[in-house]
């Protein structure tokens, strides 16, 4: 067991919005509807999810902003810290979703396009509530292996993942969310090295996301060195119970949030 941290571990069910409905898919595509997003947020606060996240897959790629109504509807049902992602391009409409109800902010595609965004929403809110996600594919030609992806998983950027991880942690950040295009929603484990590397190099606090697909791969993202469990398939489809995970992980020596 990676005692290393001091941070305690937490659950974070991720619902993936599209069209106003609860959706998963595969790597980035082969996408399947997953329910109704008030239903599953009162769901996972009564199970027990330490957080809970919702991204809108394809706000980025829409050229629109996040989808506010879901965000309140979702946010008024919401007992626990609750973080939003998608279509956050700049202070305006971060302070947007944080008005209609969302903890915290999460931003990707418009962070590496202009990481100045990244200072002015730390500067404006503070370090807790801004997550910079980095989507990632794997690139032997890369110097780490791994090169960013943007626009929700569709256009690569010739970047390396942890140096653009490093930059990220430079502008203040403390939460990172890296999420490997090879193991999203392939449920065959997270991409542990990617997690070690990140973890590595900049010292934040990691959000393990894409691939978890039994008890197992959870206990493994903790010993690489992520703080906060991120999954979407295996709890919507009810593969995994949050309380079924959390007593398997403390049974292994995972010393878990209690709020």
């Amino acid at each position: 067991m990676n005692t290393s941290s001091t941070q305690k571990i937490k659950i974070m069910p991720c619902l993936d919005m599209r069209n106003g409905r609860v959706v998963k898919g595969v790597q980035f595509v082969d996408i399947k509807d997953a329910g109704d997003p008030v239903e599953s947020a009162n769901a996972y606060c009564a199970a027990g999810a330490d957080e809970l996240a919702m991204l809108d897959i394809t706000a980025t790629a829409e050229n629109r902003g996040t989808m506010l109504d879901v965000v309140k509807r979702v946010a008024a049902a919401t007992t626990i810290p609750f973080t939003v992602g998608g279509g956050i391009s700049d202070v305006a409409s971060a302070a947007a979703v944080l008005k209609a109800g969302a903890d915290k902010i999460s931003t990707s595609s418009a962070a590496f396009k202009k990481p100045e965004v990244i200072k002015a929403m730390i500067k404006e809110f503070g370090a807790d509530k801004v997550t910079v996600a980095i989507d990632v594919a794997q690139n032997s030609a890369m110097p780490s292996g791994y090169e960013v992806w943007i626009d929700g998983g569709r256009t690569a950027t010739g970047a390396d993942a942890i140096e653009w991880a490093k930059k990220v942690r430079g502008y203040g950040v403390s939460t990172i969310l890296p999420t490997s295009k090879s193991t999203d929603g392939a449920k065959t484990g997270y991409d542990l090295p990617l997690i070690r590397q990140i973890k590595d190099a900049t010292g934040a606090g990691i959000v393990a996301s894409g691939g978890a697909g039994k008890l197992e791969h959870f206990l493994e993202a903790v010993n690489a060195g992520a703080t906060v469990l991120l999954a979407a398939s295996v709890f919507h489809f009810k593969i995994i119970g949050i309380q079924e995970l959390k007593d398997y992980l403390r049974a292994n020596g995972a010393e878990l949030y209690k709020a």
